[in-house]
């Protein structure tokens, strides 16, 4: 993995109660162009402590940890600094324990076969303003979402674009079903013909307009208004 030009690395704290695990990733990290690591944690209240002393862009979250699990880690995190984004890695990949972090504000979900450069990947992706959700995680989101979908309470499909809700324009509702979709910045704007600026104004009024915090929100909110359809629906 080559670094990009004039790309600033990202300084992260590694959080694990496992001191091999914990250990390896540090060292890991410390190979590969783009991160710093700046402090490393056993749990998750030592976690939160480094957080608030040392301002890290991105904590590398474990979720099963003595004293202050993942989940309620990464609440406090972004709640009391939410200049810190968190990315689960993680061994477990079940719906008890992917949708708790994601409901907890964390930005990215990776399990821990994941190699360096998927890593360093979801760590600039959240920090970009993309989901650094592993491609397992991701389908798993899309499936719940149809799973849990219920058809009596489902709007009435319409043969043109959807009603834009929430006082949301055209352009950025179709921004909103391109992330829905799984699309990141870069690929929406190649798609839209607009720059990644362009859509990142267009990411904001809309979370602004509807209340959305995040990407995995985003495509919650998608479903639920019925602007697109779940996989097979």
């Amino acid at each position: 993995m080559t670094e990009e030009p004039g790309r600033t690395p990202a300084r992260v704290v590694v959080a694990d109660d496992q001191t091999v695990v914990r250990e390896g990733i540090v060292m890991l990290l410390g190979l590969l162009p783009g991160v710093e690591v700046v402090g490393a944690a056993g749990d998750g209240e030592e976690a939160v402590r480094l957080v608030a002393e040392l301002a890290p862009d991105v904590v590398l979250m474990d979720l099963r940890m003595p004293r202050c699990d993942g989940v309620e880690a990464t609440r406090r995190i972004r709640s009391e600094h939410p200049g810190t984004q968190v990315v689960v890695l993680t061994t477990y990949a079940d719906d008890a324990s992917v949708f708790p972090a994601l409901r907890a504000g964390a930005r990215g979900y990776l399990t821990k076969d994941a190699g360096g450069d998927e890593i360093v990947r979801a760590v600039h992706g959240v920090l970009s303003g993309d989901a650094g959700l592993a491609p397992s995680i991701q389908r798993r989101l899309l499936e719940r979402l149809s799973e849990s979908e219920d058809p009596s309470e489902s709007q009435p499909r319409h043969a043109g674009p959807p009603e834009p809700p929430d006082g949301l324009t055209a352009r950025e509702t179709e921004v909103l079903v391109l992330i829905a979709e799984g699309l990141n910045n870069t690929q929406i704007a190649s798609r839209l013909q607009v720059s990644t600026a362009t859509v990142k104004t267009h990411i904001n009024n809309l979370f602004a307009k509807t209340g959305i915090k995040d990407r995995a929100q985003a495509v919650r909110y998608a479903y639920g208004k019925g602007l697109v359809r779940p996989p097979g629906g």
